[in-house]
């Protein structure tokens, strides 16, 4: 049985508080694990009529490369994921769904994170762009279902979350059954 015996904030930053616990484990060792505390984010799908998805090209500094991944951000408190998908998505990519619809959950890191993703399909697209965070530089790009399953075969995407929730879209993805 594992035991949470204290917890200290060690950092509260703008996005995450790191916070470290000391977690007595089952043999009766205790062990210090540092835990970044996340909002939660969602990540969206977004598949316009002309069978395209839509991605973001942004760089990640972290990375130290630019990536093509779904849209994607982090939930402000208090709001629903859905809202949250609502907004990403018009301030990502210049769009907004007719339809979200949320096709699974997951943590994004569970050995260190208690970030808690949830994935929607977007569909029903129309443009209404929202100006987009201003530390965002952001690259819309739409390619088709047929080419971004080729590219995630190749091992193009390197961003976990696109990948998971590309996965969990592909029963409503044309061409992808």
């Amino acid at each position: 049985m594992f035991r949470l015996e204290r917890s200290e904030e060690v950092f509260r930053g703008k996005i995450f508080t790191v916070r470290r616990d000391w977690v007595r484990l089952p043999q009766g060792r205790t062990t210090a694990l540092d835990i970044i505390v996340h909002h939660g984010a969602v990540t969206i799908v977004p598949l316009d009529e002309q069978g395209r998805l839509w991605f973001v090209r942004q760089y990640r500094h972290a990375a130290g490369e630019t990536l093509l991944e779904f849209p994607a951000g982090t939930l402000e408190p208090g709001e629903s994921a859905e809202a949250c998908a609502a907004r990403e998505i018009r301030e990502e990519i210049g769009l907004a769904a007719g339809h979200l619809r949320l096709l699974g959950r997951f943590y994004l890191a569970p050995g260190y994170s208690t970030e808690y993703m949830r994935v929607f399909l977007a569909t029903d697209l129309h443009p209404a762009p929202l100006p987009p965070d201003a530390d965002e530089f952001l690259d819309p790009v739409a390619l088709p279902v047929a080419q971004v399953l080729l590219r995630a075969r190749e091992g193009a995407f390197q961003d976990a979350k696109t990948l998971a929730a590309l996965m969990l879209a592909l029963p409503w993805l044309p061409g992808a059954a």
